[in-house]
């Protein structure tokens, strides 16, 4: 019988750099900038339950309002060429990587000009030049995704690294500790972001969740994980950084638990009656993402309300100019049915 190969043994890798007490300070255009983003997601997703209410968005519908500052912050830290894939719940993120929202809001309607022709609604949209990859409808099926992309960064030695979000209901998925465990057996450069809005589709994870600390769902597989205030934008960004520095440096996956809170429903026609009036209403008045940065603005920047009046302007602008263009854009044409399939 052939002798059998031996493998040699490596050093595990040290531990992350950990969080700091508090957050780094943003300068003054930094956090313009994450108002900004913040504040297009919010009025556009706004905008979206509107129409939707209208019967001018069919289908399944699911907000990102209240938990903004997760994606704005992944993407200021994110490099050129990273690569992001999420769930149903992604507006925000197509937003926050730079895709037209025009493009979104035609999508949303079913109309051509929308980022998957019409025919992917609201929670099948693509973009390869902005290397965006779904959307995707069945719960956790992107974490597997995410995790082949991760793959093939490694393979090509890019540099880049892939940040594969699901939430705190998807993170019981059998196929995510899967992914978990490829990912770390092959030192894969993935990010995975526990959007963690604690009641998944319906259901406090006080009730549905063994483990409540997320980011210590990949330890029985040596992924380091941390816990992120994910209402701050500010510590969104500083933990991101700390991970992509881990994971694009050879180390293997790691997992960013981002606690954060969604305003709305699961989805458009969920009433939420699982959670009291006065708890939403709490968490809007003492952790809003964009009342933060609003409040910096106004008392560390000197920023003047006409400042701020005009960026909020600026970006009811750009929204009411998608939904113009979404509204009169015309519907596919039949023949698109038979178009990008594959036989």
């Amino acid at each position: 019988m052939a002798e059998a190969s031996s493998t040699v043994a490596t050093e595990p890798a040290s531990a992350p750099a950990p969080a700091p007490a508090s957050p780094p300070a943003f300068p003054r255009d930094e956090d313009f900038k994450a108002y900004r983003e913040m504040l297009l997601i919010r009025r556009f997703e706004e905008k979206a339950g509107q129409l939707y209410g209208m019967g001018l968005i069919g289908g399944f519908c699911h907000l990102y309002i209240g938990q903004e500052a997760v994606v704005v912050g992944v993407m200021m830290a994110a490099k050129p060429g990273d690569q992001t894939v999420t769930s149903y719940r992604d507006h925000g993120h197509m937003l926050a990587c730079g895709l037209d929202p025009k493009g979104v809001m035609a999508e949303l309607t079913g109309r051509r000009g929308g980022l998957s022709k019409g025919k992917g609604g609201s929670m099948h949209m693509f973009s390869k030049e902005k290397h965006f990859y779904g959307g995707h409808g069945i719960v956790g099926a992107q974490v597997p995704l995410g995790t082949g992309l991760a793959f093939a960064n490694r393979y090509r030695n890019n540099g880049n690294v892939c940040f594969t979000y699901f939430g705190d209901g998807a993170a019981n998925q059998g196929q995510v500790y899967e992914s978990f465990n490829m990912a770390e057996l092959w030192k894969l450069p993935a990010i995975y972001v526990v959007e963690n809005n604690r009641y998944a589709m319906g259901t406090s994870v006080t009730r549905s969740s063994a483990m409540k600390d997320f980011s210590k769902r990949g330890q029985s597989f040596n992924i380091p994980g941390e816990q992120v205030d994910g209402m701050d934008v500010r510590a969104v960004k500083a933990a991101t950084e700390r991970a992509r520095e881990w994971a694009s440096s050879g180390n293997g996956p790691i997992i960013l638990e981002m606690q954060t809170y969604r305003y709305r429903g699961h989805s458009m026609s969920d009433p939420a009656k699982y959670r009291s009036k006065e708890e939403v209403q709490k968490m809007r008045e003492e952790h809003d993402p964009i009342e933060q940065v609003r409040a910096r603005l106004l008392n560390a920047h000197a920023a003047t309300d006409d400042e701020l009046k005009a960026v909020d302007a600026e970006v009811r602008g750009i929204v009411a100019k998608a939904v113009d263009f979404a509204s009169h854009d015309p519907e596919p044409d039949p023949s698109e049915l038979w178009t990008d399939v594959l036989r």
